[in-house]
Protein backbone atom coordinates (compact mmCIF):
# COMPACT_ATOMS: atom_id res chain seq x y z
CA UNK A 1 0.00 0.00 0.00
CA UNK A 2 1.14 3.54 -1.06
CA UNK A 3 0.25 6.91 0.83
CA UNK A 4 0.13 10.25 -1.16
CA UNK A 5 -0.60 13.50 0.77
CA UNK A 6 -2.68 16.54 -0.68
CA UNK A 7 -2.87 19.66 0.44
CA UNK A 8 -6.99 20.97 -1.23
CA UNK A 9 -7.29 23.57 -2.61
CA UNK A 10 -10.63 23.94 -3.22
CA UNK A 11 -11.78 26.28 0.31
CA UNK A 12 -9.85 28.41 2.15
CA UNK A 13 -9.22 25.85 4.80
CA UNK A 14 -6.51 24.54 2.95
CA UNK A 15 -7.13 20.80 4.92
CA UNK A 16 -3.80 17.96 4.55
CA UNK A 17 -5.74 15.03 2.78
CA UNK A 18 -4.28 11.27 2.70
CA UNK A 19 -5.16 8.60 0.23
CA UNK A 20 -4.06 5.37 0.98
CA UNK A 21 -3.48 3.22 -2.30
CA UNK A 22 -3.50 -0.60 -3.51
CA UNK A 23 -1.86 -0.07 -6.76
CA UNK A 24 -4.25 2.15 -8.37
CA UNK A 25 -7.07 1.45 -6.26
CA UNK A 26 -8.19 3.91 -3.61
CA UNK A 27 -8.43 2.47 -0.44
CA UNK A 28 -9.29 5.33 1.95
CA UNK A 29 -8.65 9.33 1.64
CA UNK A 30 -8.69 10.95 5.27
CA UNK A 31 -7.97 14.38 6.48
CA UNK A 32 -11.20 16.15 4.62
CA UNK A 33 -13.11 18.45 6.21
CA UNK A 34 -16.05 18.01 3.62
CA UNK A 35 -17.04 16.38 0.71
CA UNK A 36 -15.05 18.17 -1.66
CA UNK A 37 -11.98 17.61 -0.59
CA UNK A 38 -12.40 14.07 -1.09
CA UNK A 39 -13.86 14.77 -4.70
CA UNK A 40 -10.61 16.90 -4.95
CA UNK A 41 -8.28 14.43 -4.50
CA UNK A 42 -9.99 11.37 -6.12
CA UNK A 43 -9.64 13.93 -9.41
CA UNK A 44 -6.46 15.03 -8.88
CA UNK A 45 -5.54 10.64 -8.39
CA UNK A 46 -7.71 9.55 -11.52
CA UNK A 47 -7.75 12.75 -14.02
CA UNK A 48 -5.89 16.16 -12.74
CA UNK A 49 -7.45 19.17 -14.25
CA UNK A 50 -5.73 22.58 -14.51
CA UNK A 51 -6.58 26.18 -15.76
CA UNK A 52 -4.13 27.23 -18.32
CA UNK A 53 -3.29 30.76 -17.87
CA UNK A 54 -0.53 32.33 -20.25
CA UNK A 55 -0.36 34.99 -23.08
CA UNK A 56 0.05 34.92 -26.95
CA UNK A 57 1.86 36.69 -29.49
CA UNK A 58 -0.58 39.74 -30.05
CA UNK A 59 -1.30 41.02 -33.88
CA UNK A 60 1.10 44.18 -32.84
CA UNK A 61 4.08 41.26 -31.54
CA UNK A 62 3.04 42.46 -27.87
CA UNK A 63 1.91 39.64 -25.67
CA UNK A 64 -2.02 39.44 -24.38
CA UNK A 65 -3.21 37.68 -21.48
CA UNK A 66 -5.38 34.08 -21.85
CA UNK A 67 -6.52 31.44 -20.21
CA UNK A 68 -8.52 28.15 -21.04
CA UNK A 69 -11.92 28.30 -20.61
CA UNK A 70 -12.83 26.07 -18.40
CA UNK A 71 -9.96 23.21 -16.70
CA UNK A 72 -8.50 21.04 -19.04
CA UNK A 73 -6.65 17.79 -18.57
CA UNK A 74 -3.05 18.06 -16.83
CA UNK A 75 -1.15 15.30 -19.46
CA UNK A 76 -2.48 17.99 -22.21
CA UNK A 77 -0.61 21.34 -21.26
CA UNK A 78 2.17 21.02 -22.88
CA UNK A 79 0.34 20.15 -26.34
CA UNK A 80 -2.04 23.17 -25.52
CA UNK A 81 1.41 25.50 -24.48
CA UNK A 82 2.32 24.11 -28.37
CA UNK A 83 -1.04 25.53 -30.02
CA UNK A 84 -0.34 28.34 -28.03
CA UNK A 85 2.58 29.12 -28.97
CA UNK A 86 2.08 28.73 -32.59
CA UNK A 87 -0.55 30.87 -32.70
CA UNK A 88 -1.15 34.13 -34.19
CA UNK A 89 -3.77 36.45 -34.77
CA UNK A 90 -4.73 37.59 -37.85
CA UNK A 91 -6.34 41.14 -36.63
CA UNK A 92 -5.47 42.95 -32.74
CA UNK A 93 -7.22 40.91 -29.66
CA UNK A 94 -10.09 42.22 -28.12
CA UNK A 95 -11.22 41.04 -24.26
CA UNK A 96 -13.47 37.79 -24.48
CA UNK A 97 -12.67 36.46 -27.89
CA UNK A 98 -12.30 33.06 -28.81
CA UNK A 99 -8.79 32.52 -30.24
CA UNK A 100 -8.79 28.64 -30.03
CA UNK A 101 -11.83 26.89 -29.95
CA UNK A 102 -10.76 23.65 -29.05
CA UNK A 103 -7.18 24.13 -27.59
CA UNK A 104 -5.43 20.91 -28.28
CA UNK A 105 -8.40 18.33 -28.89
CA UNK A 106 -10.04 19.42 -25.17
CA UNK A 107 -13.16 20.92 -26.22
CA UNK A 108 -12.36 23.61 -24.22
CA UNK A 109 -11.83 27.27 -25.67
CA UNK A 110 -8.48 29.56 -25.52
CA UNK A 111 -9.68 33.06 -24.58
CA UNK A 112 -8.71 36.61 -24.54
CA UNK A 113 -8.79 38.29 -20.97
CA UNK A 114 -7.06 41.54 -22.37
CA UNK A 115 -7.73 43.67 -24.86
CA UNK A 116 -4.36 44.33 -27.24
CA UNK A 117 -3.62 47.89 -27.24
CA UNK A 118 -3.87 49.28 -31.02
Amino acid sequence: MKEKHYTCIICPSGCEITAVLDGEKIVSITGNTCKRGEEYVKNELTCPMRTLTTTVCGFSGRPVAVRTADAIPKAKLFEAMAEVNAFRPSRPVRFGETLIADLAATGVPLIATASEEE
